[in-house]
């Protein structure tokens, strides 16, 4: 059981593939256009129910539920040692080197 008024991730529908546009690749018409909202859960329900939540901007939105307590999870890629290069020239070049930043 997931109680009321915990942090979740719901997923909603937004269009069907029927609905989608026609001037998408093959591929992405076959699929449905979906979206993914947190929010705050407004009764005590189970994964995979559907739901309405309460997001941080005071919207209700209907969905499945599909994760309790979501973390981000996006990066910015692998390192790469060039930018760090390149953030060490610019420093120098604006602000005269990493004690002035």
């Amino acid at each position: 059981m997931i109680k009321k008024n915990s942090w979740v991730l719901i997923e909603k529908e937004i269009l069907k593939p029927s609905e989608r546009a026609n001037n998408l690749p093959e591929e992405t018409k076959k699929v449905p256009l979906k979206m993914w909202i947190k929010g705050y859960l407004l009764k005590d329900s189970q994964l995979e129910d559907e739901v309405e939540v309460k997001t941080l901007t005071n919207r209700i939105e209907t969905g499945i539920l599909k994760q309790v307590n979501p973390a981000y999870m996006h990066t910015y890629g692998k390192f790469i040692p060039e930018l760090l290069a390149i953030d060490n020239m610019l420093k120098m070049e604006l602000f005269g080197g990493d004690d002035n930043e």
